[in-house]
């Protein structure tokens, strides 16, 4: 069943239910209300007329007397305390409505009875007869008028309740259709961009802010962030095909080369081994990186601990300074612990370190400081820097400031990228402040203990 059908059903079956609740309270209340005041007018007239009888002196017959005060539908009798009767007056129809009436007791009696159908208020009163014995007046007179108006009463509100479910079915259809339709169009939009491959996102109503269209506005942010990494992905996978491409062209040709004259000419033979070793090496560099940033954070291994960064960052720029013969200024204005991951922040180190050495010929300079209740580390460099409407774009995978300078260089613009992968990682935070000539400052900015 669809969602429209099931909001319809649901909605006008529980209107229906609820307005048969409210009717039926209606109806029962109401009943109840006409029953008990006839039965305390019935017992007004009962005691009226045993005031009456008490009255009359003489030998006036008992049936005779009755007569006198009987309802036009009902019936009046006096009964002794054994249940025989002293006096009986009724209509012929109602004969037998003497045979209904219950024993005789000393107390005071009402009830409501049904007799041939139709309801009768029953009143027994005790009383002394004429010849001083406690005897019982019961009165009983019929209900028939007040059955009738129940009848019409309840006729009416099933009327009622019939014409209103009209409505109500109605509303719940435009009801149901209101809620269903965005949901429709994004059913259809979704299919669309099944079908089509090409993301499309769903028209919005201005004047509405409610869930629905908190809903469709959700769905249009997702699919603008989808068809944004696609995009990214697209031009990833372009990227990485030409990096990819060039080292494989150059490993081709200097190996055709070698097939066809590297047997007969030494150097030659020296140059392509050479070439295509660089090249294989620039390649492995290339896919090691791409395996790196295609990581999730779940896959990083992150194993957090308190590291004391004067130490760390002094082994950090030993390696580093004697593995590229680089000389490296560390400057320590406070020694500070940080919780962070060793592996993962020498790695982020590394990253500034060789980006540095790469870009100037100058020395390296690098702070260890505490700024803001947080530590912070800055490789420093002076080289020729970045130009400052290219420094938000720097983290962008295969993003090179000069695309000249990258085969001199060895780069594949990955390193920043992976830079700042490391960095959330590590729930560190990575920034680049940097002056065209004059050199490029990168800041690493860890979380200290509570403690600390």
């Amino acid at each position: 069943m669809k969602l429209q059908s099931k909001i319809n059903l649901f909605s006008t079956a529980m209107f229906i239910v609820l307005l048969l609740l409210i009717n039926s309270a209606i109806y029962f209340s109401f009943s109840r209300m006409l029953y008990d005041s006839a039965l305390e007018r019935v017992t007004g007239e009962a005691k009226q007329t045993v005031k009456g009888i008490n009255r009359v002196k003489g030998s006036i017959p008992a049936d005779d007397l009755l007569r006198a005060y009987v309802p036009a539908n009902g019936m009046l009798q006096v009964v002794t305390a054994d249940g025989s009767r002293i006096a009986s007056v009724t209509t012929a129809e109602q004969s037998e409505l003497r045979k209904k009436i219950g024993k005789v007791t000393k107390d005071e009696q009402k009830k409501i009875m049904t007799f041939n159908g139709t309801p009768y208020a029953v009143v027994s009163i005790p009383m002394i007869w004429r010849d001083g014995e406690v005897v019982k007046l019961q009165l009983a007179e019929s209900m028939g008028a007040v059955e009738r108006n129940l009848n019409t009463l309840r006729a009416v509100l099933i009327a009622a309740m019939l014409l209103a479910s009209i409505p109500v079915f109605l509303s719940s259809r435009l009801l149901s259709n209101f809620i269903t339709s965005p949901i429709a169009s994004l059913t259809r939009t979704m299919k669309e961009i099944q079908e089509s491959g090409r993301y499309k996102k769903i028209e919005l109503p201005k004047q509405s802010k409610d869930e629905l269209y908190q809903m469709g506005e959700t769905f249009n942010n997702m699919i603008a962030q989808l068809e944004a990494n696609y995009q990214k992905q697209e031009q990833f996978v372009e990227n990485a095909s030409h990096e990819l491409k060039t080292p494989l062209t150059v490993i081709e040709a200097y190996a055709d080369l070698l097939l066809r004259r590297g047997k007969n000419t030494p150097e030659l033979f020296e140059e392509s081994v050479e070439a295509i070793h660089s090249e294989a090496h620039r390649m492995r560099n290339l896919i090691e990186q791409l395996l790196l940033l295609a990581k999730h954070d779940e896959q990083w291994n992150v194993e957090m601990e308190n590291v004391a960064l004067k130490g760390f960052v002094e082994e950090s720029i030993k390696s580093f300074r004697e593995g590229f013969k680089r000389e490296i200024e560390l400057f320590i204005e406070a020694d500070a612990t940080v919780v962070t991951d060793p592996q993962k922040l020498k790695q982020l180190l590394y990253i500034f370190l060789d980006n540095a050495q790469k870009y100037s010929d100058k020395k390296i300079k690098v702070n260890v400081k505490i700024r803001h209740h947080q530590a912070l580390i800055e490789v420093i460099d002076f080289g020729m820097g970045i130009p400052k409407e290219e420094l938000s774009k720097v983290f962008d995978r295969f993003y090179r400031v000069e695309q000249s300078r990258a085969r001199k260089t060895g780069g594949f613009g990955l390193g920043l990228p992976l830079a700042k992968e490391l960095a959330a990682a590590i729930h560190a935070d990575v920034k680049l402040e940097s002056e065209p000539g004059k050199g490029t400052t990168a800041q690493v900015w860890l979380d200290m203990p509570a403690s600390h």
